[in-house]
């Protein structure tokens, strides 16, 4: 009786520890420095990024979603991306799903200047994902040029003002 209920016990402890969510974090420097790369894949070109702007997540089992922005002057990206974006696990970026991958995005401001128009690409390629809009958040007091909020905080992807909310698809 007692060997029943103690592997009882057992299996549902085992059954709990593994139902339960992955509990995402902003990742540390070091962590972002072993996914960001000094040089991004863009295309055919590999372009500088800006190691202070690296931003991202992790569940700390190994999957980060991170970003960065590149210096692109002199570069065929030059107005067209702007940032370069890991993803290893699948997310949707306001109406974009991203699988996992690299990518590129770039950002044009609407008319109006209350809103980014934002699109995605394949990082070896260059072929468009998705476009989303991000407007001019009034609760965001802080300026950065680009951050990823975990979704314990905000479930937000911030590029200066704007933002645009993201899920996970695993969480």
């Amino acid at each position: 009786m007692r060997h029943g209920f103690a592997l009882a016990l057992a299996l549902l402890l085992t059954l709990t520890a593994t139902a339960q969510p992955r509990t995402w974090r902003p990742a540390t420097e070091s962590e972002l420095h072993t996914v960001i790369p000094a040089r991004a894949p863009a295309i055919t070109e590999r372009i500088e990024t800006e190691f202070r702007t690296a931003s991202g997540i992790t569940d700390g089992k190994g999957h980060y979603i991170a970003g960065v922005v590149m210096i692109t002057a002199g570069y065929a990206a030059e107005g067209k991306y702007s940032h370069f974006f890991i993803v290893q696990t699948p997310i949707k970026v306001g109406t974009v799903a991203l699988a996992p991958g690299n990518y590129l995005f770039g950002w044009t401001r609407a008319t109006d200047g209350a809103t980014l128009h934002v699109t995605f690409y394949q990082a070896t390629t260059g072929a468009p994902v998705g476009e989303v809009d991000a407007p001019r958040d009034p609760a965001t007091t802080r300026v950065e040029s680009f951050h990823i909020w975990p979704p314990t905080d905000k479930s937000i992807i911030q590029i200066g003002r704007f933002t645009v909310p993201y899920s996970l698809a695993n969480p």
